[in-house]
């Protein structure tokens, strides 16, 4: 059977879409011309100053069964202008109201920080647009009282699959890796 998804590692600086009318460089400008001529389409998004795992299919039925809410969970690796406080991490899980509706994470961890930033991994059950970066935003650094930001965002896992190429490359999932996509190993 040929391979129905692949795995490509977005760069910062590139949208995720067929056709640009600014001229600015998209997905398709870097992977093989087949991707975009065979009709192989992107399976969610990441904006254009994110980064991390992004995956194509050819077959419609995956864009479905992996972009239901609450189905595959997501998770990134970010970087937080300001300190983010024990309290702010509760509410990140708890979720925070917002005009696009509820904005909230499953699981939040402090990796680490430098400075004034924290480094945090953060998992989604649900992607909303820019849901990671809106959820920090609405957070005061305890110490400035400015509100967070989100400096970096990296996607690194979509479910157990995790990124495992380098930035710009791509590569097709093995028929085991896509079975880690699915519920109970189910091809949708």
């Amino acid at each position: 059977m040929d391979p129905q998804l692949l795995m490509f590692h977005k760069p910062k600086g590139c949208t995720v879409t067929r056709a640009d009318e600014l001229g600015q460089t998209t997905v398709y400008h870097l992977l093989p011309k087949w991707v975009l001529q065979d009709d192989w389409v992107p399976i969610g998004r990441l904006d254009k100053e994110s980064k991390g795992l992004l995956l194509f299919t050819h077959v419609k039925r995956w864009v479905g069964a992996l972009t239901r809410p609450g189905l595959v969970e997501k998770t990134y690796e970010i970087w937080v202008r300001g300190w983010v406080s024990k309290e702010n991490l509760r509410k990140a899980v708890l979720g925070v109201p917002s005009p696009v509706g509820v904005l909230k994470a499953k699981h939040v961890e402090v990796l680490g920080g430098g400075g004034p930033k924290t480094r945090l991994q953060v998992v989604l059950e649900e992607g909303k647009n820019r849901e990671v970066r809106r959820l920090f935003a609405s957070f005061l650094d305890p110490q400035t009282c400015r509100s967070n930001k989100v400096m970096d965002l990296k996607r690194t896992a979509i479910g157990a699959l995790t990124l495992d190429i380098p930035s710009g490359q791509w590569r097709f999932l093995t028929h085991a890796e896509e079975s880690l996509l699915t519920l109970k190993g189910r091809r949708p």
